[in-house]
């Protein structure tokens, strides 16, 4: 799919008014709205079968809207083919041509446009200098690793030049090493390029080492938008909390006793700061492992007995079971080694700690 606009447009925005996706009686994506500012990188996140593909998709043109409204750089796209819309997917399949070189398969697009063949030249060695793959022109794709094969997928987005970059999981099928370092390439290009690009992924730490901002997705909705900071320091919901970060924040109940005590199984704690909570009501508390501290006995500590624990070198995590049978995880950086069956006294940063209702799931 070939890109036209105008190059010396302004960085395009996306927005998305209104959107709603239903096959047949389902609705898939639910009356959306959303705003990309032009040149950020927003990446759309949450687990399988959230609609985040069939948004991209959407927002593409490879997918009908049902209701609602695109636009891109202003321009009202909704209706019209890809090819016009002045994007370039990149999806997890590389999808390159076996039988034709990597100049060739990066110079097809631009070929089947009629671009002179001196222009067709210049941007194929440039955009095969900025993604460092310019011994490797003459080879098919056969020849090449993982990661080259997407970096040519990626430079055959990039000779179109696009207003917008869609990218649909394109580290998906690579190891997990190769995933560090293109995620590096990933960013390194946006820097360099500036174009606007929505990433979709249900990896998340692709999600908060790449965005601007994060879209939470779930069930075709969106829970929350937010810089990678935000949407972990400060989720939303439950199902922000338990989805964002890796591992997940610990979730536990807890009874309101007054407006600065709470039960946590069956220990009472006093908070440094009120609750918006009233006496008796049970609660959630969601605490990330990074804000437990293993301690002796002291006030305001819990019981807890550990499961088993993760030596990964400088961190350890320790999986402990309260009182009440409640499952939390502790990061460890030193400190000593924690057997199964052991018995320990943990205090949480109570600065970090965020409290959640029972019954709308809100913070």
């Amino acid at each position: 799919m070939s890109a036209q606009h105008n190059p010396a447009q302004e960085k395009a925005t996306i927005e998305l008014k209104g959107v709603r996706k239903s096959f047949g009686s389902v609705d898939v994506i639910h009356d959306l709205d959303l705003k990309v500012e032009g040149g950020e990188f927003v990446v759309f996140v949450g687990p399988s079968g959230c609609g985040k593909s069939t948004l991209l998709r959407m927002i593409a043109g490879l997918e009908e809207v049902t209701d609602g409204d695109i636009l891109i750089a202003g321009r009202d796209v909704t209706d019209l083919d890809p090819a016009k819309r002045g994007i370039a997917m990149v999806f997890q399949s590389y999808a390159l041509y076996p039988h034709m070189s990597v100049r060739e398969n990066l110079a097809f697009g631009l070929e089947i446009a009629r671009t002179p063949a001196a222009e067709i030249r210049r941007q194929v060695e440039a955009a095969a200098e900025i993604l460092k793959i310019g011994p490797l022109l003459d080879r098919r794709p056969g020849q090449l690793s993982g990661g080259q094969r997407q970096r040519v997928a990626i430079g055959r987005a990039i000779v179109r030049k696009p207003l917008v970059f869609l990218f649909d999981e394109p580290l998906s099928n690579l190891d997990a090493e190769l995933r560090v370092s293109m995620r590096v390439e990933i960013a390194r290009l946006h820097r360099e390029l500036g174009n606007t690009m929505i990433y979709v992924t249900h990896d998340q730490t692709e999600a908060m080492t790449l965005a601007d901002r994060i879209v939470v997705l779930r069930d075709g909705r969106i829970e929350q938008v937010g810089s990678p900071r935000e949407v972990y320091e400060n989720p939303a919901n439950l199902f922000v909390a338990g989805f964002i970060g890796s591992p997940r924040m610990n979730i536990i109940d807890g009874t309101c006793l007054t407006a600065n005590r709470v039960s946590i199984a069956g220990t009472e704690i006093e908070l440094n700061r009120p609750m918006p909570a009233t006496p008796q009501e049970v609660i959630k508390l969601g605490i990330r492992p990074e804000h437990w501290s293993i301690t002796g006995r002291q006030d305001n500590s819990l019981p807890a007995q550990v499961e088993f624990a993760e030596y990964l070198g400088s961190t350890r995590y320790v999986h402990c079971k309260l009182a009440n049978g409640d499952l939390v995880t502790i990061e460890q950086r030193g400190g000593q080694d924690a057997k199964p069956g052991e018995g320990l006294w943990l205090n949480c940063h109570q600065q970090a700690l965020k409290i959640f209702s029972m019954s709308g799931e809100a913070r």
